[in-house]
């Protein structure tokens, strides 16, 4: 896949249900932070305040949701039951998205300061 422009962009080169995970993802992190530049940073989806605040991206089995090292730690006990690594966290496809802990990690970079 070529570095899209944009989110549209980079929404639009995935099948159709994928895309509407996608989108529900993007809104989400528009709802809590509707102050937010969109913006395609490392060639994925991010959202930027007072630095980048979090990244989004699809996989085959899962959505990549990076709310970097801060974001994951300070709701440990929450991302437990899910796969990451330092700074990430893999939504599966196959249940549904955890848009209150997808809320939650934004509310807590944007407490954090976001300053990178």
């Amino acid at each position: 896949m070529n570095k899209p422009a944009n989110i549209d962009e980079y929404i639009a080169s995935f099948p159709e249900d994928i895309q509407l995970v996608l989108e529900q993802v993007r809104s989400t992190i528009r709802h809590a932070a509707p102050q937010a530049e969109e913006i395609i940073s490392y060639g994925m989806p991010a959202f930027k305040f007072n630095g980048n605040m979090v990244w989004f991206a699809a996989y085959s089995k899962h959505i990549g949701f990076y709310p970097k090292v801060a974001g994951t730690e300070a709701l440990s006990k929450e991302l437990s039951t899910y796969k990451g690594t330092k700074g990430s966290v893999h939504f599966p496809l196959n249940k549904p998205m955890p848009l209150q802990l997808i809320t939650d990690m934004v509310n807590f970079r944007l407490i954090d300061g976001v300053v990178e």
